[in-house]
Parts: C-alpha cells; structure tokens; sequence
C-alpha cells in the first residue's frame, strides 16, 4: 500500500477490576476478578480486498470474522468442490468471483490479502506463491505439513517482504497477554512443568465431517486435491474428512497440539522443546483413518535466557468418555496458572519460610525430651511470621462476547496498513508447528525426536 493511504489505527485498552464472575472460571468464589476490556480500534478508511483459498469450515469463519473489521472486503474465493461455491454466493453476494483455481486470484492485481483455509498439504505451496504475487498472507495453522515446507515458507516472506500471519488465533488474545504479564511478573514462581489436554467425544470432534450427498467427480477436483500424494480413486470422504489421512493432513499433533504450543510459546516466550516423544492409539474412530484418535506427547523445554527448564505434556483424546474437555496449567514453584481459552485464573502457594513439623514426620518418633528440645530451636529460628504460606487466587477474563480470532485478524489487518509487526510470523508458525509434526514423526518411529529450536531442525 502506498504511504499516502497508510493510518495507523488508534488503539485504546481499558481495564476494570470487580468481584465478580465471567466465563467457564465463575464458579471460583469471592476472589478478586480482573475483567479485561478489549482493545477498541478505529482502523483507517483504506480498503482491503481480501480472497480466501478453501472455503470449508475455517475458510467461511475466516471470512466472517475478517468482515467484522471495517474497510475489509470479500471479492473472490476458490474451492475444489462446486457446492462450495455455491454457497459463497449464497452467503456472500453473486458479485464474489468464484473459481475451482486458485491462481486466478493470484492475479487479480484488485486483491491485497489472501486467506489460505485448504487442506495441510496445499499450505506451503499456496503461501508462498501468493507472496510471490504480492498479496499479503493469512495462513490457518499449522503453517506447514513438513519441516522443510515451514523454511521455505519463511525465505519467501523474508524476500517478498509481504505481509504474513498463521492463524493460530490465540496469540492476538487479550486474556493471553494478559497471562504473560502474570507469568513474567513471576506470580508462579519458577515454571517447571506444564500440562496441557484438548480431549472431545463425539463425531464431529472426531473429524467425521458431513459429506454433501451431490459429492462426486463431476462436482469435486479431487486430482488437483491429491496434490503431490499417491493417487487414488475417487473418495468424497478422503476429501471431505481429510484430517484423517496422513498424506492430507497432519492428525491430532497438527490441528490440536499447535494451538496449546502456540499458547505456551506466546506466554513464556519459548523457542521450542529439544527432545520430543510421543505415544498413542487409534481406541475407538476406525473409520479407515491411519492416524491415532489418542495422542499424548512429553516434551523436554531446555534452560534459555528466557525461562528455566521445564517439561510439557500435551494430550489429545477424542474417546474421551467424561464427554470431554480443555486444560492448560502453567505450574510454578510458588503457584499455577490454569488457561481457559479466553480466561484464565492464578493459585498462588508460595511456601513458608518455616518448614512445619508433627504430622508424617520423624518428630513424632522423638523422645519427650528432645521433642522439647526441638521446639525450642525451632521457635528460635523461625517467628510466627515466617510459618504461614502465601496463598491467594485471581482469575481474568474476557468480556462476554470477546472473539480472539477478530483481534487477530485486525493484528493482520493493522500490519497490512500501517506496517506494524504481525503478532505470529512465519517463524513463530514453524517454531509452534515444528513440535507438532515432529510429535507425528516420534509417534510412528516409536522414538525420541531431538530438535534445535533455534535454527528449527532436527538434530
């Protein structure tokens, strides 16, 4: 964009503290609550153009979403399915161009940005070419199927110089940065371990996507859909439910564990673990997937500048017979930060000075005597004001209503017209997509992946 039509959006961020509940942590009592006010932007009356390449569950929310912020317009999508299409114009408007490819939007010289919302395997190939054409990218994640595909990706954003966001929307939100501002102020102590689950228990959780009944060759490009995979006949439901298929998708690790890394990252400021090692089943989804419904992957975060050592594990369990549910605790030394996904709340244990005696304790196996003795140096050596713990709790949320995936599209957006850094780069996808691909590989090598974090290879 030229500088003449650059503004800069005005931001302002409020905040407001009271002693009450918001969002899935109400039910914690009368602790103090933080509720966090959005940020409120007036963006500029520049108008973006915006295509989007994929228009299956995430590209029609992609698109939604990025229409929620003022100046943005929808002019075109393709898709590889004709009822896709269809419901564009349905939805959107006859004047959407339409087509089943997509280098016809890539030379539109009337479209600033592109959303890639495609299957795992098309990413890298559908980035890359649409900065080669000059169009700002929003890439959903995870960014890349292959390690090698997330360098490329990133050497093409570094030569174009084009505007580049994954859509891991997490990191855009305000109760995110908000817990990083907790965890940096050391409210927990020292992180030391960190426990992370996303587990459902139902079909659609469990990727077995609705097939249109019209689906069939006539209606489906499913050659240009295999891309560069063994070619098989036609199958509505490899492309429909492509999540379930290793050659199109990249399994739970791709699709679940990148959001709780991403999370993790954004909060602690993390590069990357340096040993990865992962186990699983395929329990109760036998539908012809050949990947595991049940991943649980243990990563070993060294020491940096950053943060201390600490060890993450991560679990998916789409046969999860307690119907279900998310949790992802920051454990310190002196407390826990447990996040929702747009709240979070902070248990504060910070031990005594004094260490306590009776209960499970050789004191008790003392003489009368030296019982006597030993209360005697021990009130000596520690006041009563250095014998009770520090315990409190707070939890923040969100306002009702909150969309992180909004804020993360105006973060994209604001870049695009003022130039501001975008909130997850191209290195930052790989650096989050890298352990979830590599959680894939230790799962099917049955063995331990060593990865160097910095220069994002495998050792």
């Amino acid at each position: 964009m030229s500088g003449n039509s650059r503004r800069k959006f005005i931001k302002q961020l409020g905040s407001t503290a009271a002693i009450l509940g918001a969002g899935p942590l109400a039910a914690l009592g009368k602790e103090q609550v933080h509720l966090l006010q959005p940020e409120t932007r007036i963006s500029a009356n520049d108008k973006i153009r915006i295509a989007c390449v994929g228009m299956g569950i995430m590209g029609f929310g992609d698109v939604d979403t990025a229409l929620k912020v003022p100046g943005v317009e929808f002019v075109a999508a393709a898709d590889l399915y004709e009822g896709h299409l269809q419901k564009v114009k349905e939805v959107y408007g006859a004047s959407v161009f339409t087509t089943r490819d997509y280098r016809e939007l890539l030379e539109r010289k009337d479209i600033d940005a592109v959303i890639v919302a495609t299957p795992d395997h098309w990413h890298d190939t559908i980035s890359i070419q649409a900065m080669e054409k000059g169009k700002a990218v929003y890439c959903e994640k995870p960014m890349v199927q292959q390690i090698e595909e997330g360098h490329q990706v990133i050497a093409t954003q570094q030569k174009t110089k084009a505007v580049f966001q994954v859509g891991s929307q997490r990191v855009s939100s305000i109760a995110l940065a908000e817990a990083r501002k907790k965890y940096l102020a050391g409210e927990i102590g020292q992180l030391n371990v960190v426990e992370a689950r996303y587990d459902r228990h139902d079909a659609l959780g469990a990727w077995q996507y609705s097939i249109p009944p019209d689906a069939s060759p006539k209606n489906i490009d499913f050659d240009t859909f295999l891309k560069d995979t063994a070619k098989v006949p036609f199958d509505p439901v490899r492309f429909f439910r492509w999540r379930n298929y290793q050659a199109y998708g990249t399994g739970i690790p791709g699709d679940l564990f990148v959001h709780l890394i991403s999370g993790l990252h954004f909060i602690t400021g993390a590069l990357g673990p340096s040993r990865i090692f992962a186990s699983g089943n395929l329990v109760q989804w036998k539908d012809g997937r050949d990947v595991p419904d049940v991943v649980v992957a243990i990563f070993d975060y060294p020491e940096t500048k950053d943060h201390p050592a600490f060890q993450a594990t991560l679990r998916v369990n789409f046969a999860d017979g307690s119907g279900g549910g998310e949790q992802t605790r920051f454990i310190g030394t002196e407390g826990v930060l447990d996040m929702g996904w747009n709240d979070f709340r902070i248990k504060k244990h910070k031990l005594p000075a004094a260490p306590g005696y009776g209960g499970w304790d050789t004191y008790n196996t003392f003489t009368k005597e030296q019982q006597a003795a030993f209360e005697k140096q021990y009130n000596a050596r520690y006041p009563p004001n250095t014998r009770k713990a520090d315990t409190s709790e707070s939890k923040f949320a969100a306002p009702a209503g909150y969309d992180d995936r909004l804020d993360h599209f105006v973060n994209f957006f604001e870049a695009m017209r003022s130039g501001k850094t975008v909130v997850e780069d191209a290195t930052f996808g790989l650096r989050a997509a890298g352990p979830a691909l590599l959680t894939n590989e230790s799962y099917f090598k049955k063995q331990v992946i060593n990865w160097d974090a910095e220069k994002m290879q495998v050792i």
